[in-house]
């Protein structure tokens, strides 16, 4: 996992390590508004969607620091956790978020990968004004961030 990590954008380095028909899943399953902002969420297929996702990633934030903290596994699965800092491109916010990446393996190539994040803190590098509500506490009030 952390050798396809070193060279995400690279589709040769990327073929060699997953399965052509590798499963990736970023941020979440399928979620159309988060889609709209960050258009690489979601799950896809092939090698090609994961290079695309990190040339994307790479065109909406710049890496600050990407720092590995843990990666075990067995021949059957592997996981990473870590934290990054990104800038984002437009507005230039700072954000540090953990992320978990899970992988399958199959003889020696990954079938199935998956990123997760604090999304709700990368979205909100994107965020360029008005204000949210929530109400998730069944005994609080509104919050307005």
């Amino acid at each position: 996992m952390s050798s396809l990590l070193e060279k995400p954008t690279d589709i040769d380095h990327v073929r060699s390590l997953v399965t052509p028909d590798v499963t990736y899943v970023s941020l979440n399953y399928e979620n159309a508004d988060l889609k709209r902002i960050m258009p690489w969420a979601g799950t896809s297929r092939g090698p090609e969607s994961i290079v695309k996702t990190f040339l994307d990633v790479g065109r909406y934030w710049e890496t600050q620091s990407f720092e590995p903290e843990a990666l075990f596994g067995s021949s059957e699965y592997a996981a990473m956790f870590g934290r990054f800092t990104y800038r984002s491109t437009v507005l230039s916010k700072v954000v540090t978020t953990p992320f978990a990446v899970f992988a399958k393996v199959e003889q020696g190539r990954c079938t199935y990968l998956q990123f997760m994040e604090d999304t709700f803190a990368t979205g909100a590098s994107f965020r360029s004004g008005g204000s949210w509500t929530f109400q998730s506490n069944p005994d609080g009030e509104k919050v307005v961030i």
